[in-house]
């Protein structure tokens, strides 16, 4: 089928690649006019001069899959679309929108006749080979109509319709939130290995936990990739740890429902630790300890002791 694709970064330029190798024909725009260019030349995507000529590349219904960065930049494209399109086309946004903020765009561009299908899609640079696991939520009629597209970008079984508008972003959010967890419980139990005194192998224990563990994962194999590159002493990463959003999303989100959600939450919280080159909370408590105990503190700029006290 057809359709365009609108912001061409790391996951759309990919994204376009897989659809074009599936037979579909695409027509592209980026606000940088040479990734625009870059796309449609080397890829054999139309590349389009703006918005309204990609509008006009496409024949009704047309199908626009928007794929920027989430709030103004996504809030800001959709605006522009829904003056550019008619009754009956759809948008599909399939980047890591708040689900709340979908429901609200849904509802206002269905008053237009305007179908909008939330996918939330994970797969990272990977998915051009490996495909994209596509949670997709929107109106019935609107997302048949965009299937061809989402099996293209899908490995086998990995798309779903899972509800309403707003229902895929929900879905990718609560995703993203485990994966938050998952990280930090790798994270923490390669720390205690990479901390004991036995002479371990951390790339071969991860290799090891491949095959046959309980704890075996893809993220796994990633982490066997990157002490194959970098060296099990991580020694050219610094430890400072982002976060997307979506982590802090699934924790409001689970206060808001009264569903207990400890590990998720204190992974976010480890995040915003990692940015810290010293932790003023804890030079709190180290001078409270001080205070009631006369526990002795390590001055500003001295070598921290492993050693734990009597």
């Amino acid at each position: 089928m057809q359709l365009g694709m609108i912001g061409l970064g790391k996951m759309g330029g990919n994204m376009v690649e897989r659809l074009l190798r599936g037979g579909h024909q695409v027509a592209v725009f980026d606000l940088d006019p040479a990734l625009t260019e870059k796309v449609g030349s080397a890829e054999g995507a139309s590349a389009a001069a703006s918005l309204q000529d990609l509008v006009s590349k496409l024949p009704a219904p047309r199908v626009l899959w928007v794929m920027v960065p989430a709030g103004k930049p996504t809030e800001d494209t959709l605006r522009t679309l829904a003056g550019l399109v008619q009754p009956g086309d759809i948008l599909i946004d399939g980047g890591n929108s708040n689900f709340n903020d979908t429901k609200r765009r849904a509802a206002e561009l269905a008053e237009k006749g305007i179908h909008l299908v939330d996918a939330g899609t994970s797969g990272g640079v990977w998915g051009l080979e490996v495909g994209y696991c596509l949670m997709v939520g929107g109106p019935d009629e609107a997302v048949r109509h965009c299937e061809p597209v989402f099996r293209t970008l899908a490995p086998e079984n990995g798309y779903l319709h899972v509800g309403p508008s707003g229902a895929g972003h929900f879905t990718k959010m609560v995703h993203n939130g485990i994966e938050y967890g998952l990280l930090q419980a790798y994270a923490e139990g390669f720390e205690i290995l990479h901390a004991s005194d036995f002479p371990l192998d951390l790339h071969a224990i991860a290799g090891l936990w491949n095959h046959g563990s309980v704890v075996r994962s893809w993220l796994l194999e990633l982490l066997e990739r990157a002490y194959a590159a970098e060296g099990q002493d991580l020694e050219r990463i610094r430890g400072w740890v982002a976060d997307s959003g979506e982590g802090r999303w699934t924790v409001q989100t689970a206060i808001d429902l009264n569903v207990p959600a400890p590990v998720i939450t204190l992974s976010l919280l480890s995040r915003f630790r990692s940015r810290q080159d010293e932790s003023y909370g804890a030079q709190v408590i180290a001078a409270l300890r001080n205070q009631f105990g006369g526990h002795a503190v390590k001055e500003a700029g001295a070598e921290p002791s492993d050693k734990i006290p009597n």
